[in-house]
């Protein structure tokens, strides 16, 4: 079930990989899922109309460095000419180009982005033509099912980006109505991954190693985009490839939790100031702690925390904790 995979004119070593995440997945966030074991990674969503508009601030979010490579960008927008134009603009900083159209919230389909655009494949088509004419990278797109559960069009979107020059497909098999309520239907990836010849990546529910595999070996999909199931679990990935090369994987202990955490605190702070490495630490320690006696407890302490001291005190808290998990079989 694990092999390489190869999108356009990029090769990866094999098929496990980091999906896009808004305010996760930045460039501390993707180094840690790539030492433990993911063969790609996305950006964070960017904004189109930020790219052509503010340029210089948006950009940030594109920052990354050798260890980080190759590096997938996702775009959002609606208009043809704007993703083009960003697509050229973001070219010298990635690998591989990916349109969002699957994110539900709120504020991106408000714009006519994300999911919205499962409502206009006609739209889908002019996107997908205009990026791939503007650039020579790698192009993908990540779609859900439909706008509606009744509406299923991920078939017709898959085919007409194929059409128009995409070079791999990821489908969220949910719909936007449902945002991340239910269960993921993964028949339906089995279905396009049967109806088209590009290669394509499946995404939802995947929390465990064994989650993982279970979607390579049901859907026969080329591969498998980790999203939720990385928080606070980076270890998702090299356990998912244990499981795969040797039928079981080791479990992570409560020390090497706190010296995640301390690494990633570490990361934060060599590409921004204390305060902001704070400030996101808080959110992922509340990932970090989860699954040990005592866990609520320093996620509670977790709000209060002022500096990088107190985030540190909070990994102790968690290396001097009680062990309750077990080893995880097949």
């Amino acid at each position: 079930m694990l092999k390489s995979l190869t999108i356009g004119a990029l090769v990866l070593p094999h098929n496990v990989v980091l999906a896009p995440l808004a305010g996760i997945t930045n460039l501390p966030f993707r180094l840690i899922c790539h030492q433990e074991g993911a063969s790609f990674a996305y950006t964070e969503m960017v904004s189109v109309n930020g790219l052509v508009r503010e340029g210089a601030k948006t950009l940030m979010l594109l920052k990354s460095c050798l260890e980080d490579r190759p590096l997938g960008i996702q775009l959002f927008g609606s208009d043809p000419a704007d993703l083009a134009e960003a697509a050229r603009m973001v070219a010298g900083y990635g690998d591989l180009i990916d349109i969002n159209m699957g994110c539900p919230v709120r504020k991106v389909v408000g714009t006519g982005a994300g999911s919205a655009l499962l409502q206009d494949p006609l739209r889908v088509a002019a996107i997908v033509r205009a990026v791939r004419a503007a650039t020579s990278l790698p192009l993908t797109i990540k779609i859900r099912s439909g706008w509606h559960t009744e509406s299923r069009v991920f078939s017709e979107v898959a085919r007409i980006a194929e059409a128009e020059g995409c070079n791999a497909i990821t489908l969220h098999p949910r719909s936007r109505s449902q945002m991340f309520s239910g269960q993921a239907d993964w028949d339906q990836i089995a279905e396009i991954k049967n109806a088209l010849s590009i290669p394509v990546l499946g995404s939802g529910d995947l929390f465990t190693p064994e989650d993982c595999l279970r979607m390579l070996r049901q859907t026969g999909c080329d591969g498998i985009m980790i999203a939720r199931g990385a928080l606070g679990n980076p270890w998702i990935f090299r356990q998912t490839l244990e499981l795969a090369r040797h039928g079981c994987y080791g479990p992570v202990t409560l020390a090497e939790r706190a010296d995640m955490i301390a690494r990633h605190l570490a990361l934060y702070c060599s590409e921004n100031d204390a305060a902001t490495a704070v400030r996101e630490m808080k959110k992922h320690i509340g990932w970090y702690a989860r699954g040990f006696s005592g866990a609520s407890e320093v996620r509670r302490a977790a709000h209060q925390a002022r500096s990088t001291d107190d985030i540190l005190k909070l990994a102790e808290k968690i290396r001097s904790a009680q062990e309750t998990h077990t080893h995880a079989p097949v």
